[in-house]
């Protein structure tokens, strides 16, 4: 069984291993489709060497097939359609009962604290799994996490119809927020350095612009008519990006901040008490999210043909990684795992 493991030090490497059988409470999964993740990226960089432990099997946003079960597991048959929801909370702190396990002190997410789904099968906890359609695509289905990632950040900012919303980097989350702000009924602009990215944006219908050394607040104040946005989505990780997301918004405008940002940034306090600005953290999402955004898949709703550019076999996966820092011409890019029978 081949496995994509970060060994450090930006060390990549596809590996052969045994296969184990599932434990009790797991069930294996045929993987299908896994896509590389902003968070991997930051793993293969060594922004989160002091959490993961190496050899580390990378990868959360995936497809796959139920293989086998593990003993006492129950409401699932092999064959079944699945995707995984990688968020496991403790249960027990006061966050969890508060209902925000997603945030909980001692959460577990696979893929980073423990072995994640670069790999041809892999075993995970029964609680995890979260169907698919069977008549969805699989490589589209391994876009239900990163959507329900837009679908978290989209309720967390409280967007209602009608509303002027930015989104500040045009990436795959980028836009996925941008199609699930709009089918919330909000007005949505893109904001991106990109050619290409900002030309994607321009298909799937939304103003698109290049915030380099433009007057951010000028463009959407004119988009806005004068107003400004409600609602700012910060997804690019950049400085820059920062503070256009902080400039374009409304008075009593909300700043949404979605990247993960590995260094502290500088942010105009000054304008925040200016126009009483609120600034909202969201970080990865809830089975409700995730099961809006299986829906949304499966509807068509998620523009996944667009979105997935790239597709490389499991044993390319370093070229995969490679293709996605390069970013010339892409967005979404899978490793296919699947098992050749």
């Amino acid at each position: 069984m081949h496995q994509a493991v970060y060994e450090g030090d930006r060390r990549l490497r596809v590996i052969d291993v045994p296969e184990t059988a599932p434990g009790p409470g797991q069930v294996q999964i045929d993987v299908a489709f896994t896509g590389i993740c902003g968070t991997d990226l930051h793993i293969l960089h060594g922004d989160m060497d002091r959490r993961v432990t190496t050899p580390a099997v990378l990868g959360h946003e995936m497809s796959g097939t139920v293989a086998r079960l593990g003993e006492g597991v129950a409401g699932w048959a092999t064959g079944d359609p699945v995707t995984v929801l990688p968020v496991l909370p403790c249960g027990a702190c006061r966050t969890c009962a508060a209902g925000h396990g997603h945030v909980c002190p001692r959460l577990t997410f696979l893929g980073i604290d423990s072995a994640g789904s670069m790999q041809q099968r892999w075993n995970v906890p029964a609680q995890a799994l979260v169907r698919l359609p069977e008549t969805l695509d699989l490589a589209h289905g391994a876009l239900a996490e990163p959507t329900a990632v837009a679908v978290h950040d989209v309720r967390r900012s409280g967007l209602t119809a009608g509303e002027h919303a930015v989104v500040v980097g045009g990436g795959p989350v980028g836009l996925l927020i941008g199609v699930v702000a709009r089918h919330a009924g909000a007005h949505v602009m893109v904001l991106e350095p990109s050619p290409q990215r900002r030309a994607l944006a321009d298909r799937l219908g939304f103003p698109a612009a290049d915030p380099t050394g433009a007057d951010t607040a000028a463009l959407v104040e004119d988009w806005t008519g004068g107003e400004g946005a409600a609602v700012a989505f910060e997804v690019s990780g950049a400085a820059a990006g920062a503070t256009a997301a902080v400039h374009v918004l409304a008075p009593r405008g909300r700043l949404v901040m979605v990247a993960i940002h590995a260094t502290p940034r500088e942010i105009d306090l000054h304008r925040f008490f200016w126009r009483e600005l609120t600034m909202l953290g969201a970080r990865l999402y809830s089975r409700d999210d995730m099961s809006t955004a299986v829906d949304l898949v499966a509807a068509g709703r998620i523009p996944a043909a667009d979105l997935i550019t790239h597709v490389e076999p499991l044993h390319r996966a370093g070229e995969a990684f490679a293709a996605l820092e390069s970013g010339a011409g892409v967005m979404k890019v899978l490793l296919d795992c699947a098992v050749r029978r």
